[in-house]
């Protein structure tokens, strides 16, 4: 075990020193915001009441990747498989790249390969939470309408 910060903890996922799941890594960028556990305390607090909500990341296979639509993506579906009984699997021909450049609202992860993972969000997030900064693990450039 070591501890490292958020950030910290990114740069050994891009450097394949260490591996985490999707939504671990969203998690981290979202803690990227904080420069403290204080800071992280102090937004929890304030926010606790709010709300949450529960969804679900739908998968679309891609030519070239896969990208994980999250709810607000204009690619999301309106009734998602939150339970898994649909076995809604939603693919296309077309590449990542395409995809990203014909977009316009994001909340997505694009997932090229297991240490190759990149979060794009310019939605405004529900109940005060606060959105992941974008993280890349490579150098593609999707983000230039962001």
């Amino acid at each position: 075990f070591q501890w490292s910060s958020p950030p910290e903890a990114i740069e050994r996922f891009k450097s394949q020193e260490l591996w985490f799941p999707p939504p671990q890594f969203y998690e981290f960028c979202r803690l990227c915001n904080f420069s403290s556990l204080g800071e992280l305390q102090k937004f929890s607090s304030a926010r606790a009441l709010e709300g949450c909500e529960r969804w679900m990341p739908v998968m679309l296979n891609a030519a070239d990747g896969f990208i994980q639509l999250l709810p607000g993506d204009e690619l999301y579906p309106e009734d998602p498989d939150y339970t898994g009984e649909k076995k809604m699997i939603m693919s296309t021909d077309k590449k990542v790249e395409d995809l990203m450049k014909e977009g316009g609202i994001f909340h997505r992860m694009v997932i090229k390969n297991m240490n190759n993972i990149a979060v794009y969000v310019n939605i405004q997030a529900k109940y005060k939470h606060i959105n992941p900064l974008m993280m890349k693990c490579d150098d593609s450039d999707y983000n230039s309408r962001l």
